[in-house]
């Protein structure tokens, strides 16, 4: 499995996931109404380099989570991605506010 010295998926997945700039580029992607430019998603993620959404993009793409017809956009698999990633997501919401108090 590529991404992991173990062989197992999850392993990969979190190697990919953590990598500089990938979670941004999904949450992007997942946030627009339709598919994006580079531009677009460039300027939709602030200062990122477009050496390094380039890269970014390639990995998500051989991933299979980010496809590219008239832009960028998630794939079904990456689209499954964010929802499995939603119960986290709460879980970080409400853990964070626990770091507040």
């Amino acid at each position: 499995m590529r991404g992991s010295t173990s062989g197992r998926p999850i392993m990969a997945l979190f190697n990919l996931l953590g990598r500089r700039w990938v979670l941004r580029v999904i949450w992007e992607l997942d946030q627009a109404s339709g598919p994006l430019t580079f531009r677009e998603l460039r300027t939709a993620c602030g200062d990122l380099s477009s050496s390094v959404l380039t890269r970014r993009l390639s990995e998500l793409t051989e991933a299979r989570l980010v496809e590219h017809q008239e832009g960028y956009r998630l794939t079904r698999a990456g689209r499954t991605l964010v929802e499995r990633l939603t119960p986290l997501t709460q879980w970080a919401t409400e853990w964070r506010m626990t770091m507040d108090e």
